[in-house]
């Protein structure tokens, strides 16, 4: 039976709830009036898996605390009979980034499924996806060829598209897609006032009241950023350029968490493929 690559399968292992739950945390997520303040440059933790979904030839799972979850499939290289993009004009490889947004993925009022708002939000999300990808991964090695990339937002808590930057490298990553680095994503944001303080990694609360907004994607590596994502108003040009170097800093503090993830999966794999080889030997 031919698989429907426009829909994410679930994966064979579950996560249980209660991610958190070692962490000291209840695993709700705190109304808006009950958060308490938290150190503008301190990380939300974050938990990530390479390698859930056996339909996806690469696949990953990110989630933030505060109740950001995103999982990514990816496919290719597969042969494309119109290619394009600068790259693919070039003689390199395409690649094709799809973000979609689940239904109940929002509190409070939600987008009616399918209608305007919630297409052209996702295209936006979609080629911003693309634009900090594409720098990451190796398009000349892939002439003609399409690669493709699906990610669903599950629940959104804040850094929804920064997590999905991270997520969707791991993918393309676990699908043994060549590239420099892994992007990683991280996002700022701004709150109202003339002394506030940019905020790595919001909430959708903080989001919701912030009067700038930022997302940085970054190949560690290489030192290189692949994208620079956001907008608003209120803040001099020092204070973007704050607001860039910490993006930076961030972007290198979540970069071995994704390596240590990319790391299991493919001990994970070498350990199930071993399996294999043994009980078809014996």
């Amino acid at each position: 039976m031919p698989l429907d690559h426009r829909r994410l399968q679930g994966p064979e292992e579950s996560q249980p709830p209660e991610v958190w739950a070692a962490a000291g945390g209840s695993g709700e997520v705190p109304e808006e009036e009950d958060a308490a303040p938290r150190d503008p440059c301190a990380l939300r933790p974050l938990f990530a898996r390479a390698g859930l979904l056996s339909q996806a030839e690469g696949s990953a799972y990110v989630e933030l605390s505060g109740g950001t979850k995103v999982l990514c499939a990816a496919w290719g290289p597969r042969e494309a009979a119109e290619p394009g993009g600068a790259a693919a004009a070039a003689g390199g490889g395409w690649l094709l980034c799809e973000f979609r947004r689940a239904p109940f993925a929002g509190r409070g009022a939600r987008w009616r499924p399918g209608s305007a708002a919630e297409r052209e939000a996702e295209r936006d999300a979609a080629a911003a996806l693309r634009e900090a990808l594409e720098p990451a991964v190796r398009l000349a090695r892939y002439p003609r060829a399409r690669l493709a990339v699906s990610a669903l937002l599950l629940q959104d808590g804040g850094s929804a598209l920064a997590a999905a930057i991270s997520a969707a490298a791991l993918a393309l990553a676990d699908a043994g897609v060549e590239m420099y680095d892994l992007a990683v994503g991280c996002a700022l944001c701004r709150p109202p006032g003339p002394a506030a303080a940019w905020m790595l990694q919001p909430g959708e609360p903080e989001e919701r009241r912030a009067v700038a907004q930022l997302t940085v994607a970054l190949l560690p590596a290489l030192n290189q950023v692949s994208a620079v994502l956001g907008g608003g108003q209120g803040s001099p040009p020092d204070s973007w350029a704050e607001a860039l170097r910490l993006g930076l800093d961030g972007c290198h503090r979540l970069y071995p968490v994704l390596r240590q993830s990319l790391l299991r999966a493919a001990r994970r794999r070498d350990a199930a493929a071993a399996a294999t080889a043994t009980a078809t030997t014996a």
